[in-house]
């Protein structure tokens, strides 16, 4: 058995998917706004976005416990805070010994940004 995706809800479809595609450079596999679903190949698994429906707007701008693992935290900071991500944590080196920051999704959905050399180099 092995993840195959995730799923993060957002509110607003259009807007995640440019968000996701044009912000973050992943690629998109299909979007479907009649049924409020979108999918994005993001290694080996897909993210999906899910978009809430009116008794579940409690499930959209919440920390994911997602992380993107990038070769350079810096650098990939430095990129998405010029393309205006909203960081709630810059870049910072970690008691366990990673490098890591946490940014928001227009909804607010929370993901980590980890260099993988720091955890794994």
């Amino acid at each position: 058995m092995q993840i195959g995706y995730v799923n993060v809800h957002v509110r607003d479809l259009e807007r995640a998917v440019e968000f996701y595609q044009k912000s973050l450079g992943l690629e998109l596999k299909f979007a479907d706004k009649d049924h409020g679903y979108a999918s994005f190949a993001a290694g080996p698994i897909s993210l999906g976005l899910a978009v809430v429906g009116p008794d579940q707007a409690e499930l959209a701008g919440c920390h994911t416990g997602i992380g993107f693992a990038i070769a350079d935290l810096e650098a990939e900071h430095a990129r998405l805070s010029e393309l205006g991500v909203s960081f709630s944590m810059a870049p910072t080196r970690q008691p366990w010994g990673g490098f890591m920051a946490l940014f928001a999704d227009p909804d607010g959905n929370v993901f980590y940004l980890d260099e993988v050399s720091a955890v794994h180099g």
